[in-house]
């Protein structure tokens, strides 16, 4: 952001840049895409919560989410979440609303009275813990708690200039929101790298070797940016042995206040005591 400021004002006090106005040329320096990207990453960056919703579609399967989060302090979020297909085609929880809370540490899924009434003993809620989920599935868990407790929208944005290949494919209209669509493709095995802040070297090896014998080679993201430079919808794409991988993220009422409270003790069971059943 220093090199855009500087660019745009250094010359426009230098001759008339031929017939052009200084405000011409700091406007032309933010119209490239990479500028107008940084420039979002900054603004984005600079908010703390959001309202959020959005599909993601893997192996068949697919899931939807709607809720707010709050990213100022590692993670926190309020969701429901309801998937079909796949994995999800034969449980009973298929098609139904799940209550789900995400803290710094953990995510909660509230499974039901069915869940509760047969596997939970008597308890409605799961808890996922993301030390145990690390110390379980190797670098795939070690990536996801890295991902659950520093992720924010501004990251999504920050990737995306991290290609270096960005192009702007137009203006669109996003839920009543006129928007500027953005587009690049990011190679699949620089990506953690790209997306983690804390994984060791060592994790970060496990992790490429994983993705690539998912079949997975690279991602194309999109973005739309409004008219205040935040984010207002992501699009992620993939093609991995398991089919094509698809997810859309919207972002809206940035600022909004989100309250979260972890589930009464008595109510939760922890999801490694369920693995035998």
């Amino acid at each position: 952001m220093v090199g855009l400021t500087a660019c745009g004002s250094d010359k426009s006090d230098k001759g008339d840049n031929g017939g052009k106005k200084s405000g011409d040329t700091a406007q032309e320096q933010v119209n490239s895409p990479l500028a107008a990207l940084k420039k979002a990453s900054q603004r984005t960056d600079q908010q703390h919560s959001a309202k959020v919703e959005g599909t993601t579609s893997m192996g068949g399967g697919n899931s939807s989410m709607k809720g707010e989060m709050d990213w100022a302090d590692g993670m926190r979020a309020d969701m429901t979440i309801t998937q079909n297909g796949g994995a999800a085609a034969s449980s009973p929880l298929a098609g139904k609303p799940m209550p789900a809370r995400y803290t710094p540490d953990a995510m909660f899924m509230n499974l039901g009275d069915e869940f509760a009434a047969q596997a939970g003993g008597g308890k409605h809620w799961v808890k996922y813990d993301y030390d145990v989920l690390a110390e379980k599935a190797g670098a795939s868990g070690a990536f996801l708690k890295d991902q659950m407790q520093n992720t924010d929208p501004a990251r999504s944005v920050q990737l995306l200039i991290a290609t270096g290949k960005v192009k702007s494919v137009g203006t669109e209209t996003v839920k009543g929101t006129k928007a500027t669509h953005y587009s690049g493709t990011v190679k699949v095995s620089e990506l953690a790298k790209m997306q983690s802040k804390d994984l060791s070297e060592s994790d970060l090896e496990a992790l490429q070797k994983q993705l690539e014998q998912s079949g997975m080679e690279t991602e194309t993201i999109d973005l739309w940016i409004d008219g205040d430079d935040l984010l207002v919808k992501k699009r992620e794409q993939a093609k991995s042995n398991n089919g094509p991988y698809d997810s859309t993220v919207y972002y809206s009422d940035y600022g909004t206040e989100v309250t979260v409270e972890e589930p009464a003790s008595s109510d939760t069971v922890n999801f490694e005591d369920l693995s035998g059943q």
